[in-house]
């Protein structure tokens, strides 16, 4: 059975709810394996509402989340790698 109440002292709800007010560009990792990025507009204690590049609402169950994490966008907004670059990692041992 589904909680009811929303607990805010919870770190997972706080952390969250600071996405909300910071509007970063989140990812989530469905358990499908689905990639959904977008900003997060609003969560109750079933689900969240991101909002997707093109402004459209997609709500999801927490409970198909496997994970959440912010974009780390700092590299690109200040122009140091062009978006289509493509990087490999060299391999010091060899």
């Amino acid at each position: 059975m589904a909680t009811t109440e929303f607990d805010t002292t919870l770190p997972s709800i706080r952390q969250v709810q600071n996405w909300i007010k910071q509007k970063p560009t989140v990812e989530l990792k469905l358990v499908t394996g689905d990639l959904i990025t977008g900003k997060i507009f609003w969560q109750d204690v079933n689900c969240v509402c991101i909002l997707d590049g093109n402004s459209e609402q997609i709500t999801i169950w927490k409970q198909a989340i496997a994970y959440m994490r912010p974009q780390s966008e700092t590299v690109l907004e200040r122009g140091l790698v062009p978006r289509d670059a493509k990087v490999e990692v060299a391999n010091l041992n060899s």
